[in-house]
């Protein structure tokens, strides 16, 4: 599943890991673009020091053996700065997780002061999707995660059944708590989830941004609404 930051991404790993048969992995290539860049993100030594930074060998652990018939990877598209991309993890089923740049940069900016469109990583998820969709020649799925919010069954049997899963209930519902499988910024960025048991509600208005915000945003905004239009 290729996320942004500030997506639903923590939730709808933790509705995937509540399935009995499915493995979940926490954003593995970010300490080796933690390490790679430099960026000055919360938790960063910690990160570097808990992870593989190799980018090859994190490539390489990602495509072998796993315990259970289905593994969800969570992965971050602006991590994807080094010597393999989308085209690397060979035989997986991708899959996009979207949602509106004015929420995004809301919520981000609550965890971190500097939020730039390249941090967002929508102009490289647009642009991966496009690459997948022209190689097989149809539209991987995409996942808005206003819909998941709106109609959590409905929008996650519709993946299931575009990802050749069967439908799960148990993924609507799941203990609070952390998890082994989380990663070691949980402290930092995953408060709300720790505490959850489910899907929020469905938002309401778009926040309104100004400034700076405002100017991510209108950057932001052609990438979110292309890949929108293929949201399943």
């Amino acid at each position: 599943m290729w996320s942004g930051p500030r997506n639903l991404s923590t939730a709808m790993m933790r509705s995937f890991g509540a399935r009995s048969d499915c493995h979940v992995s926490d954003e593995p290539y970010y300490g080796a673009y933690l390490k790679q860049t430099g960026d000055d993100h919360p938790m960063a030594a910690e990160v570097i020091a808990a992870m593989d930074c190799d980018w090859h060998s994190v490539t390489a652990a990602l495509s072998g053996a796993c315990d259970r018939p289905v593994w969800y990877q969570k992965h971050m598209v602006h991590h994807m700065v080094g010597p393999v991309d989308l085209f690397s993890l060979a035989g997986f089923r991708h899959a996009f997780l979207i949602r509106a740049p004015e929420r995004v940069i809301a919520s981000y900016a609550a965890k971190r002061e500097v939020v730039t469109a390249q941090g967002l990583g929508f102009a490289r998820q647009r642009d991966w999707f496009e690459r997948l969709a022209d190689q097989a020649g149809q539209a991987p799925p995409v996942v808005d995660s206003a819909d998941v919010l709106r109609d959590p069954a409905g929008t996650l049997a519709r993946l299931c059944a575009a990802l050749g899963l069967d439908w799960d209930p148990a993924m609507l519902r799941w203990a609070p708590g952390p998890r082994v499988t989380d990663g070691v910024w949980a402290p930092h960025w995953y408060g709300r989830v720790l505490a959850s048991t489910g899907f929020d509600a469905a938002e309401g208005p778009l926040p309104v941004l100004d400034g700076e915000a405002a100017r991510v945003r209108d950057e932001c905004r052609p990438h979110y609404e292309a890949m929108a239009a293929h949201r399943i």
